[in-house]
């Protein structure tokens, strides 16, 4: 099998408008777009492990390939053109900016299926996928309220999109599952990998009195502002304990394998659809971390349960009683945001501190 290449950014002088269809004989070329560096944790560095699984799996069927840190909006959309116009049969753009770019691409290549990640359009070859993050932030988000002393925990946050906000929402709401009386403030750095960005902002929400800190950000200097002050940490999308073995409580962590074996098969079957799917901790594409040893062996039983009943479909994380940040009722006791009203969520939950950016 062919090591995985990684494409340049160069457009050849000549493109083709529209790329093949897929020769059985041939491998099947899969292009993934990456936002940031792969580094050795967080977002980019999970899709990447993830490819680097399926790549193994499909073994010859498959050559996989790569380009990392482009950035969102225009640069992102000559990327994806040169992946399309060099032969590959199924692309993943895997940030929520690359939508549209992917969008004007794929009516330009229409033999070429695109998956993109994290946002809401499809188009008759682009489908999208997403993982339920909130879940996992939920489960935290009960961690955090138990373990904090101040009441106050910090929460870094990359831009102010449905998905950043379903998921500090839901970690809000574990933590007042545990702890009524915690709040969370949020400080938003308008990036999704800036690591002296999201270290200043933990520094300054330490100093506001937060003693558990997490965020939504692709790096690990969040831990390893908390491992460094000595404060509690909330890693995402990878494992980061080894960022803060003393500080790390737990991460939420995103397994993209079983979303991109799917999809990749599916192609291989001719039986490939464009459609929204959303996976989380029953199909295994949200995990946990394990455990601080901190945390009180009642609480990790208490998590635990509430996993089980995520899992199983016993409960649902936005369901009611819920208040807005105003302490209007959001969401009725016996009802549940459905996933269209998830998907277009723009509101605090009661418990987060500060306004929401326009």
């Amino acid at each position: 099998m062919k090591a995985p290449t990684l494409i340049s950014l160069g457009l050849s002088a000549a493109l083709a408008l529209s790329s093949p269809l897929h020769a059985a004989e041939d491998p099947l070329k899969v292009g993934f777009v990456y936002v940031s560096p792969i580094g050795d944790a967080g977002w980019t560095y999970m899709h990447d492990r993830a490819r680097k699984i399926v790549d193994k799996e499909f073994g010859d069927r498959v050559e996989t390939t790569y380009v990392e840190s482009v950035s969102e909006g225009s640069d992102s959309q000559r990327v994806i053109r040169n992946l399309s116009a060099n032969g590959h049969d199924l692309i993943f753009t895997t940030s929520f900016g690359y939508m549209n770019p992917t969008l004007r691409v794929a009516r330009q290549f229409p033999n070429v299926r695109y998956e993109h990640a994290t946002g809401y359009k499809t188009a008759e070859n682009v489908g999208n996928y997403q993982a339920r993050a909130y879940q996992g932030r939920y489960l935290a988000g009960m961690a955090a309220g138990a373990m904090t002393e101040t009441d106050t925990i910090g929460y870094v946050a990359g831009f102010p999109i449905p998905e950043v906000l379903r998921g500090i929402n839901a970690f809000t709401l574990g933590v007042r599952e545990v702890n009524p009386d915690a709040s969370v403030s949020v400080s938003w750095i308008n990036s999704w990998h800036d690591p002296a960005k999201e270290r200043e902002s933990a520094a300054s929400l330490i100093r506001q009195d937060a003693d558990v800190l997490t965020m939504h950000a692709d790096s690990p200097a969040v831990v390893q502002a908390a491992q460094d002050e000595g404060v509690y940490g909330i890693g995402y999308n990878s494992n980061m304990k080894s960022y803060g073995p003393d500080a790390h409580l737990t991460s939420v962590m995103m397994h993209w394998e079983p979303i991109y074996q799917e999809k990749i098969q599916a192609v291989l079957n001719d039986s490939w659809e464009p459609e929204s799917i959303w996976y989380g901790l029953s199909e295994g594409v949200v995990k946990m971390a394990p455990m601080h040893s901190d945390i009180p062996e009642a609480v990790v039983e208490r998590i635990n349960t509430h996993r089980d009943a995520l899992i199983n479909g016993d409960r649902e994380v936005f369901q009611g009683p819920i208040n807005n940040q105003d302490g209007e009722e959001i969401v009725a006791k016996g009802d549940a945001l459905k996933d269209q009203q998830l998907l277009e969520i723009n509101w605090y939950v009661e418990g987060i501190e500060g306004k929401l950016p326009n």
